[in-house]
C-alpha cells in the first residue's frame, strides 16, 4: 500500500468520525479509570489486569486470523466474567456503593451543628480510657452507608452518645459488652452487634477475631472502626478494608474530627498518610 492509499484510508475514517464517537471514547476512558481506582489494592485488581491481558492476545489473534486460539480466547472471556461477578461479589458490592454513595450528601451529620465537638470528646475520653485499662472494645462509626442489617443482629439502644455510656457497654462480663456498638450521627444505635469477619489470608495472624470483624465491616462500607486490643490496649483504625494500628491519643482525636467536622482531607487520606510509617 502507498502512502497516498494509507493517507485516503485515514481521511476516509475521520470523514466517517461523529462527535458521539468522542462522547462514547471519553465515557469509556473514564468506566476504565473508576474500575481501576475502586480495584487497586484488591485481589479484583489482580484479576482485571489478567482479564486485560487475555483480551489484547484475543484482539492480536484476530487481526492474524488464529481461527482457534480466537475461539478459545473468546470462550474464557465470556466465562471469565461470570466467575468474576461470582468470586468477586463483596469487592464489586463495595465498588457500586461507592458510585451509589457519591452523590448523597450526610445529612445527618451536618446537623449535628457544635454538638459534634461534644461528640468527638466523648468518643476520644472513652477510647482512651478502654484502652488504658486493656478494655476490648469495637466501636463502628456509621457514614453514608447504611448499617441496618448489621444494627438488627444486636441490641437497639438509640442513646447519647457518651463517655459513660460507650465504657459501660464494653465492661467485661457486662451483657452487651460482646460484638461491636454501632454509632449514627449523635447516637449508639446499637451493642453487641455481629460484624462480618474479613476472610483475606494477607492479614497479620497476631490480630484476632475483633480486629478481624472491624476489617469485614470496613470493606463492606464506607464505615469507621474504632477498635481497642483487649491483649494490649492499642487502638486501631479500619477503613476500606486496610487497618492502621498504634493510634494515639491525637491521631485519634483528628480521625474522629475528621469523621464528624467533614474535613475535606476524609479520615482515609490521613490513615493513608499514619500508614507509611511502616507500624501497621
Amino acid at each position: 500500500m502507498s502512502i497516498q492509499e494509507i493517507l485516503e484510508t485515514i481521511a476516509s475514517g475521520f470523514s466517517q468520525f461523529s462527535f458521539f464517537y468522542v462522547i462514547d471514547i471519553i465515557l469509556t476512558a473514564v468506566l476504565i479509570y473508576n474500575l481501576i481506582v475502586l480495584t487497586k489494592g484488591t485481589r479484583a485488581f489482580q484479576v482485571l489486569k489478567g482479564v486485560a491481558i487475555i483480551f489484547v492476545v484475543t484482539v492480536v489473534c484476530a487481526l492474524f486470523d488464529l481461527t482457534v486460539i480466537n475461539w478459545l480466547l473468546n470462550s474464557l472471556l465470556m466465562s471469565g466474567l461470570i466467575i468474576i461477578i461470582v468470586l468477586f461479589q463483596p469487592e464489586l458490592r463495595r465498588a457500586l456503593e461507592h458510585i451509589g454513595r457519591g452523590a448523597v450528601i450526610d445529612k445527618a451529620r451536618d446537623s449535628l451543628g457544635e454538638s459534634a465537638e461534644n461528640i468527638i470528646n466523648e468518643i476520644h475520653r472513652a477510647v482512651l480510657s478502654l484502652s488504658k485499662r486493656r478494655v476490648g472494645a469495637l466501636i463502628v462509626i456509621e457514614q453514608k452507608t447504611g448499617l441496618e442489617d448489621i444494627v438488627s443482629t444486636g441490641t437497639r439502644i438509640e442513646g447519647i452518645i457518651s463517655e459513660q455510656l460507650l465504657e459501660n457497654i464494653f465492661e467485661p462480663k457486662t451483657p452487651l459488652h460482646d460484638g461491636a456498638a454501632i454509632l449514627r450521627a449523635g447516637t449508639i444505635v446499637a451493642a453487641s452487634c455481629f460484624l462480618p469477619l474479613f476472610d483475606d489470608t494477607t492479614v497479620a495472624k497476631e490480630l484476632g477475631t475483633r480486629h478481624r470483624a472491624g476489617l469485614g465491616v470496613s470493606a463492606i462500607s464506607d464505615s469507621v472502626t474504632i477498635i481497642v486490643s483487649e491483649e494490649t490496649g492499642v487502638i486501631s483504625i479500619a477503613q476500606n478494608g486496610k487497618l492502621t494500628r498504634y493510634i494515639d491519643s491525637k491521631a485519634l482525636l483528628d480521625s474522629l474530627k475528621s469523621i464528624y467536622l467533614a474535613e475535606r482531607t476524609g479520615v482515609f487520606g490521613w490513615l493513608k498518610r499514619r500508614s507509611t510509617d511502616g507500624r501497621n
